[in-house]
């Protein structure tokens, strides 16, 4: 039994051949993720919460402009909403309202630059550790576990004690106790990523360590780097917070809020709440904040999540 070819149709005349369609690149991992954190109310909260404490801080004193160098006596302890202070005053006259923003920028800047600085130095020695590995390893986290073992607050203290605090200088103190943890994490991942296939072929045509950690290991851990990054932020508000209570930070006139704590601690027992609950409120708000962000950062890079 014979069978015929079907015949090839022709193109009508005047048609002309379309090209195949070429496939968009996808950013559908971005958007998966996208939508997992934006599922997670608590970190579009703490989002929002965030943007807002960095529009107080930062615009606020454009539009509510203070004085918060010059000292009034005269205007001293003022309740909220007298004499046209909606907050109030603390011990010296200072509008607590501008007192808060001013403090907020110093806070703000600090544990961000601090946790930044934290994050790069911690990535850069965890990854180096665990890449190369041997007695290189060994004694890098030993120096890392020396590190962890003294409280990051007492260093603080000490020197604080020694130099005269300024805003460059804690960014510089806390980000140099505050490298450690980064840095066990990241070592972890690298260990794990120095295995790939990727990295073997790398190192199998003569390319060097370091090409090796700044182009694979580094990129690789992102999602760990990023999410530690916020906790990193978090926790220098914090130590910020707590060296500015105990007396060892900025001076005056600048302030941030640990040291707004510090001013009005003396004035709670004579009821003047004004001078510790706003800054108190202010610090508890913004390091929830990024926790809640970094809790939402890691359903962001989860990939196990990634088929949702």
């Amino acid at each position: 039994m014979n069978r015929t070819l079907p015949t090839p149709r022709l193109p009508e005349a005047g048609a002309t051949a379309s090209a195949p369609a070429q496939a968009p690149r996808s950013n559908a991992p971005w958007r998966r993720g996208a939508r997992r954190f934006l599922r997670n109310k608590l970190a579009v909260a703490g989002l929002s919460v965030l943007v807002l404490l960095v529009l107080f801080c930062f615009v606020g004193p454009l539009v509510y402009q203070t004085d918060q160098t010059h000292t009034d006596l005269g205007s001293a302890l003022l309740k909220p909403g007298e004499q046209g202070h909606p907050l109030g005053t603390d011990d010296v006259g200072y509008d607590i309202l501008g007192r808060l923003m001013v403090g907020g920028q110093v806070s703000i800047m600090v544990g961000l630059a601090a946790g930044v600085l934290a994050t790069v130095v911690g990535t850069l020695w965890g990854a180096t550790a665990g890449y190369v590995g041997g007695w290189v390893d060994s004694v890098m986290m030993r120096i890392v576990d020396a590190g962890i073992a003294i409280p990051a607050t007492f260093l603080l203290l000490i020197l604080s004690a020694m130099v005269k605090p300024t805003v460059p200088l804690l960014i510089l103190v806390i980000g140099l106790v505050s490298w450690l943890v980064p840095a066990r994490l990241v070592r972890a991942e690298s260990i794990s990523l120095k295995q790939r296939d990727y990295v073997v072929a790398l190192r199998a045509m003569g390319g060097g360590h370091g090409r090796a950690v700044l182009k694979h290991i580094v990129p690789n851990s992102v999602g760990t780097i990023v999410v530690n990054a916020t906790f990193q932020v978090a926790d220098a508000i914090l130590l910020v917070a707590y060296i500015s209570f105990l007396g060892m930070g900025v001076q005056k006139p600048s302030t941030d809020w640990g040291a707004m704590l510090t001013s009005g601690i003396t004035y709670t027992y004579a009821g003047a709440w004004w001078l510790i609950l706003p800054a108190g409120l202010c610090i508890v708000l913004i390091v929830c904040a990024f926790n809640a962000i970094g809790d939402g950062l890691r359903d962001f890079f989860d990939v196990k999540g990634q088929g949702e």
